[in-house]
């Protein structure tokens, strides 16, 4: 009859000194049916020693299992390779995220954090008017307007002044915009929010990058803008 054979384990060498009577730092080694030849033999006579004679384990279905112990210990060493594969991937999108800070980005969103400035893009399908609705977190309209677009994306910056020439603290603003398509239907515009990169949090998985307060990840980022270069003037 055929028993189960535990796979090796870790095998640790105690402390040796050396001439000059210091411990030496102990080593570690482990082996495997593939590395090890006398492991092999191990399992080899642990499973013939324990066959009933007059049933001997089948020739090929010894030699199958022989293949399964290679093929689990394979298993096992290919799952470490992943994990050090893994842990290269995490490490180089943490690099990659750590060259936003101090950009100004676009990701897909509708409040921003208003610190003395908000700018909002606007992916308009057509040429229209918008029509521009900025709440404040209470939920209280500050600004509300109409704004012509034509088809593409647009900016649109707000500076903190309501209709009322009211000049709001900073906080969080959210944006609405609509237009109205040819059946005089409000149809929703999207929109997307900019600010600067203040950190980036490298122990998140995947790295997140604070943008007014909130937290992104790389993949949300739309665009990279570049601040614009005022024009030379001349004499």
């Amino acid at each position: 009859m055929a028993i189960d054979a535990t796979m090796p384990t870790t095998v640790v060498s105690a402390p040796a000194a050396n001439v000059s009577g210091t411990p030496t730092t102990a080593s570690t080694a482990t082996t495997g049916i593939a590395d090890n030849f006398q492991t092999f033999l191990t399992l080899l006579t642990t499973q013939l020693q324990n066959q009933n004679p007059l049933d001997p384990l089948d020739t090929n279905q010894f030699t199958q299992q022989l293949v399964q112990f290679a093929g689990v210990e394979q298993q096992l060493k290919s799952n470490e390779q992943l994990k050090a594969l893994l842990a290269i991937e995490q490490s180089a999108q943490a690099t990659q995220a750590l060259i936003y800070v101090g950009q100004n980005v676009a990701v897909d969103g509708s409040s921003v954090q208003f610190n003395g400035s908000a700018t909002w893009n606007l992916s308009a399908p057509q040429d229209a008017t918008a029509n521009i609705s900025i709440t404040n977190s209470t939920g209280q309209t500050v600004y509300s307007g109409n704004y012509p677009m034509t088809k593409g994306n647009v900016s649109f910056q707000w500076d903190g002044v309501g209709n009322d020439g009211t000049q709001w603290p900073e906080g969080i603003y959210k944006m609405t915009a609509t237009y109205k398509d040819s059946a005089g239907k409000d149809v929703a515009i999207p929109t997307e929010i900019q600010g600067v990169v203040d950190s980036v949090d490298l122990t998140a998985t995947p790295a997140l990058l604070s943008i007014g307060g909130k937290d992104y990840t790389t993949d949300q980022i739309k665009r990279v803008i570049r601040p614009s270069t005022p024009a030379p003037t001349t004499s």
